[in-house]
């Protein structure tokens, strides 16, 4: 399904392309929407990435996340309900077949939200660990061709311990994030 993984070089569009969505979707979804982030790999300036924007939105509550379902599929995301993570609902966009954009709607400050904003955070702080996920990410996606669950799965040792790094200088620091 999907082909075999893709890793493309960073593309400095890609940040223009998450303000451009982001802005269409606090249009669609107004109050609804506590908070917006840019996560994944597309997000760390010079690493490269699966080419697919993802989207973090944070509402207050799930039932929130529920009312957002129709302003985003108006918006041409398709609906894939949790996606086998609690708690999250889970939307992609295709455009001529190919995935452009996830969305991972979430409650604001859940385990999810913090994960996903101190491991793009701890990236984008060091750039000697940048260049290591790229690496790994380039060997895997070699690895597994085209299966993308064992691709992400592979990744997994070295995501819980970036973000037990960050969690660890963070409250080292007595703050947030």
């Amino acid at each position: 399904m999907g082909g075999a993984i893709e890793i493309a070089e960073y593309d400095s569009a890609w940040p223009g392309a998450y303000e451009r969505e982001r802005a269409a979707i606090l249009e669609a979804l107004g109050d609804l929407a506590f908070d917006i982030e840019h996560v994944g790999s597309t997000s760390v300036p010079g690493l490269g990435a699966k080419p697919i924007i993802d989207i973090m939105i944070g509402v207050r509550t799930i039932a929130n996340g529920e009312c957002c379902v129709e302003p985003l599929e108006r918006l041409d995301y398709e609906y894939k309900g949790e996606a086998g993570i609690p708690g999250r609902l889970y939307f992609r966009k295709l455009i001529d077949g190919l995935r452009t954009h996830h969305i991972h709607l979430v409650e604001h400050g859940c385990d999810f939200w913090e994960r996903h904003l101190l491991f793009r955070d701890y990236l984008r702080r060091h750039p000697q660990e940048v260049r290591q996920y790229q690496a790994l990410k380039a060997r895997l996606a070699a690895q597994y061709g085209d299966d993308r669950i064992g691709y992400t799965e592979a990744k997994t040792e070295y995501i819980e311990s970036a973000v037990a790094k960050a969690r660890a200088a963070r409250d080292a620091a007595g703050g947030e994030r």
